[in-house]
């Protein structure tokens, strides 16, 4: 448990840290969470990035995914196109969120870098928050007076890394879990506060992974609030520790979508 808790008697003050070359749409979301409650104050964010451009995000995907990059860019485009049709005033309202942020998120290319550093200590934030960033130092991670938090898309310990909401489907689960830690020093090894789970079933990814991304901002504000009034109750992990997780390849691709159709349509007929 922190040693030390923020003054109950006015909001918590909390600073982000993200990644990428997009301000992503469920970074925007939880922010819009975080300023939707009076116990909490937004004080700014930082994502690590080499640049916010359609260039940018061609060559991050590129970069991170090789093969995988062009197929992924189109979907992710088609994926967008179809939101903007299917629910117009949803996506507005997305787009009047970020540009409400944006001037507040500050694009930089090394989050540990000496002058980001000093930022962060100027804001005077009780917390941080961790979503989608790269892995933090101590030297940043410590600098909130009650330490940061971050949370992991997978269950805890069995799901370690990344994609662990792919993995957990491949693996057959019945349920995929999300997890709200306080960051130490190893790779998703922290202290738990808040988790849950959702039932997989013949769902679809999309569906999984939207269900559980709602179930993470309830469960991330959760152990905000729990912190600010002192009453969050922190646990170690427990349980054999899975393998860490990695980004799939092709063929993890390929096997998963053959035994997820196989599940879906031949198990029914």
């Amino acid at each position: 448990m922190p040693e030390e808790r923020a003054d109950l008697s006015r909001p918590i003050r909390v600073v982000l840290f993200c990644g990428g070359p997009t301000l992503d749409r469920a970074v925007v979301r939880f922010v819009s969470r975080l300023e939707s409650q009076a116990e909490i104050e937004f004080v700014g964010g930082f994502c690590q990035t080499n640049g916010q451009s359609l260039t940018a995000v061609i060559r991050d995907r590129l970069r991170r995914r090789g093969l995988l990059g062009p197929a992924l860019l189109l979907a992710e485009a088609l994926q967008a196109t179809a939101r903007v049709f299917a629910h117009p005033r949803a996506e507005m309202a997305l787009r009047s969120s970020r540009a409400g942020i944006a001037d507040r998120i500050h694009a930089v290319p090394d989050l540990h870098a000496e002058p980001v550093l000093e930022r962060v200590q100027a804001l005077d934030a009780d917390l941080g928050l961790i979503y989608g960033s790269p892995i933090l130092k101590p030297r940043l991670f410590q600098i909130p007076r009650l330490g940061t938090l971050g949370i992991h898309h997978g269950k805890m310990p069995q799901y370690r890394g990344k994609k662990t909401t792919f993995w957990a489907m491949y693996n057959g689960d019945e349920t995929a879990g999300v997890t709200i830690q306080l960051v130490n020093s190893g790779v998703d090894t922290g202290q738990i506060i808040q988790r849950g789970e959702v039932p997989i079933g013949r769902k679809s990814m999309g569906t999984v992974r939207r269900e559980l991304e709602e179930l993470g901002f309830d469960l991330y504000v959760q152990a905000i609030l729990d912190l600010k009034r002192g009453s969050a109750r922190l646990v170690a992990e427990s349980g054999p520790k899975g393998k860490l997780y990695k980004d799939p390849k092709l063929g993890d691709f390929v096997r998963f979508w053959w035994r997820w159709l196989r599940r879906r349509y031949v198990a029914t007929s």
